[in-house]
């Protein structure tokens, strides 16, 4: 498929169609997910941007994410009656992800406190890229609770955010700038 026109004026009216060519406002729910995640997508665009040369392995790892998103969008943006097939979220890439936290998470010292969100310029962006990721899982859980959503989606948001944390934690600790913990005084 090739873009040509990047503007319809369908969208001045405040609708948007589906993937199936059903027409719904742009309140719907599933178009509200896929929004929160093309948001998520957006922030790991920005945070491989900002990798310097020491943290260049994760950028192969954050441009497959990237694509997973794109998968979950259109998986978003696709009803389970839609007169074709498309490609949906499986239970594998929720494993690829458990292997990187296990991975990244195992050169980490245990976690015995809160940490705040801050430390090294992509540690810190990839705590707010987290903290869009567990929007958008919360946005998608909602979706579910009146659209048949394949629950894939769900479970691949709340892992890739536990990746996010565990990758914010272990470039503190590589780029050795360290954890700051909260204090609650």
């Amino acid at each position: 498929m090739r873009i040509t026109k990047v503007y319809t004026k369908f969208g001045d009216g405040g609708k948007t169609y589906l993937a199936n060519g059903e027409v719904v406002p742009k309140t719907h729910p599933r178009v509200v997910a896929y929004g929160d995640v093309d948001e998520l997508n957006s922030f790991i665009g920005l945070i491989r941007s900002e990798l310097p040369e020491e943290l260049k392995e994760l950028d192969g790892i954050l441009r497959d994410i990237q694509n997973d998103l794109f998968l979950i969008g259109g998986d978003l943006a696709t009803p389970p009656d839609a007169p074709f097939k498309v490609r949906r979220m499986d239970g594998e890439k929720v494993m690829w992800l458990e292997g990187l936290i296990d991975r990244y998470n195992g050169e980490l010292p245990p976690l015995k406190e809160f940490i705040l969100p801050a430390g090294h310029r992509v540690s810190a962006l990839l705590h707010v890229a987290r903290t869009v990721c567990r929007r958008a899982e919360r946005t998608v859980i909602s979706a579910m609770e009146g659209e048949d959503i394949n629950p894939q989606v769900q479970i691949y948001l709340n892992r890739l955010s536990d990746l996010l944390f565990v990758l914010a934690r272990w470039i503190n600790h590589r780029m050795g700038t360290g954890e700051e913990y909260a204090r609650f005084k």
